[in-house]
């Protein structure tokens, strides 16, 4: 048998898949904690110049003329970062997507060559390590090293987790333990809020956020290898043997199970074929979809929530309200996703088009007018549009590539969406050309990844390829599938004229 029917006998979402994935569920809550860091650390209180000399004023002089008017210690206050040297809030942030990106390039192909677990665990590990080097960063410069290391790690852990909480379990169940991944890190997002509204000094808020990241890493030691990576590798025993231990752990019988033997040779050109990111670009239909994956949704995800502490009202408030809002957007795609007037495809472009027009009514909207309709409300209608699509774009990825270079597609279509995580905390600044020029940035990057979300193939309810033979395989199917269609459609046109 192959692995999808092992799972059948096995048990697809099982009392042990159920606490593994629980695992790497809430580890999301850590990441999250990680990714909102620079947001309350990096706050700016109100301040005032006491002279105003020249404006070439050296960092030593800014020390003696700035007053902090605000009660609050962040990064800002410690290292006076204002005026010529505000830019540095910024960069940490962009520093730390520039770590995701890099992570999603290095850690998908690595998993996909030595294994989920190997990746998943040392990632963790070093995340932790270099977040407690944030904590008790002594100066600006080796906060900013610590940002980049994190996200290294952040973005590593991050594509590995969603891959493993999906190859635990049966295809049936991909969309819900995708969905719960997100949702978790919304929630992550809220939490931190309410974090640092109790824990105000920032060196103590960024240790207590990464302590977090101790207590998982220990429950994460007891996962197993993913089974569908060892299959496609050809470790088949190794694969039946974690198989008929989560079997056993369900209390379901599997003594007799054996799965289908892939030769050797046969094993080693899946390998050779699947591994390399080269393959993205070389198999032309891979290179569609890895090229209309790339330009994804972060601009707009990522740049309404790291603006959260910008925009009017609490800055604590507004934190766990850009990550609440998420929530109903879960169940929302979740309906959709299912439905086949919907699937994947439409229900992805559908949502990136309302974020991106909710961001472009924005533009309409004189700021601070109290109303019910304001920009921060539609603001977070946005946050909670882009969300949805965020979170369908991950499931839709992952059905997209085979297995055997899942992690590497993955990794490569994240990497692209950390571009927009880079540029991100930049957008408000362009405050300064006009007041709406950073929504009306989201509201063309929505509704541009909207239409291109339309060329990708529908996969609800579509069997999902293993090797790269098998996705060829489907597509010619696809295409001869296209032609009846149309030949059909065509001859009940002609016979009707």
């Amino acid at each position: 048998m192959d692995v999808d029917a092992a799972f059948l006998v096995v048990g697809e979402f099982g009392r042990y898949q159920k606490r593994a994935v629980a695992v790497l569920v809430v580890t999301q809550v850590y990441m999250a904690f990680q990714s909102m860091l620079i947001v309350l650390v990096g706050s700016t209180p109100e301040f005032h110049i006491e002279q105003q000399n020249d404006a070439a004023a050296g960092h030593q002089e800014l020390h003696q003329q700035v007053t902090f008017t605000e009660d609050m210690d962040s990064i800002v206050t410690e290292w006076f970062l204002v005026k010529q040297q505000a830019y540095k809030v910024s960069l940490a942030g962009s520093l730390f997507f520039a770590g995701l990106l890099v992570g999603n390039i290095f850690f998908g192909p690595l998993s996909d060559k030595i294994g989920r677990r190997p990746v998943y665990l040392t990632g963790l590990f070093f995340e932790v390590v270099f977040g407690y080097m944030t904590a008790l960063a002594p100066n600006y410069e080796v906060f900013a090293l610590s940002r980049l290391l994190v996200g290294l790690m952040n973005g590593g852990i991050g594509l590995v987790s969603f891959v493993l909480t999906q190859e635990y379990v049966g295809k049936s169940y991909w969309a819900m333990t995708g969905t719960l991944t997100s949702m978790t890190f919304a929630i992550g997002i809220a939490l931190f809020g309410a974090l640092g509204y109790f824990i105000r000094p920032w060196r103590s808020l960024a240790t207590a956020a990464n302590s977090l990241g101790v207590l998982f890493l220990l429950l994460s030691l007891t996962l197993p290898e993913s089974p569908r990576w060892l299959f496609c590798q050809g470790q088949t025993e190794r694969a039946e043997e974690v198989l008929r231990y989560m079997a056993l752990r369900n209390g379901n019988s599997a003594n007799h199970l054996v799965l289908q033997r892939v030769g050797t040779a046969k094993a080693a050109n899946h390998g050779k074929r699947g591994t390399g990111v080269l393959q993205l670009v070389l198999h032309p239909v891979l290179r569609m979809r890895t090229m209309v994956l790339m330009y994804a949704c972060s601009l707009v995800y990522y740049g309404l929530t790291l603006g959260a502490s910008q925009t009017s009202g609490n800055r604590y408030v507004n934190v766990a309200m850009y990550g609440l809002v998420e929530l109903p957007g879960y169940p929302l795609c979740i309906y959709f996703i299912n439905k086949h007037w919907a699937g994947r495809r439409k229900s992805m472009a559908g949502f990136l088009c309302l974020a991106g027009t909710a961001c472009l009514c924005t533009t309409f909207i004189p700021e601070n007018t109290g109303t019910l309709l304001s920009v921060t409300s539609l603001a977070l209608l946005g946050k909670l549009m882009v969300s949805a699509a965020f979170n369908i774009a991950y499931i839709y990825t992952s059905e997209l590539y085979p297995t055997v270079i899942r992690n590497a597609g993955l990794g490569v279509c994240s990497m692209s969406s950390r571009v927009g995580g880079i540029l991100a905390p930049f957008v408000p600044s362009m405050r300064a050309l006009h007041t709406s020029m950073p929504f009306t940035v989201f509201c063309l990057s929505g509704l541009s990844a909207g239409c291109l979300g339309l060329l990708l193939p529908e996969t609800l309810n579509r069997p999902l390829a293993e090797t790269l033979e098998e996705l060829d395989s489907m597509t010619r199917s696809r295409v001869l599938e296209s032609k009846a269609l149309l030949y059909e459609d065509n001859k009940w046109k002609s016979n009707h004229k």
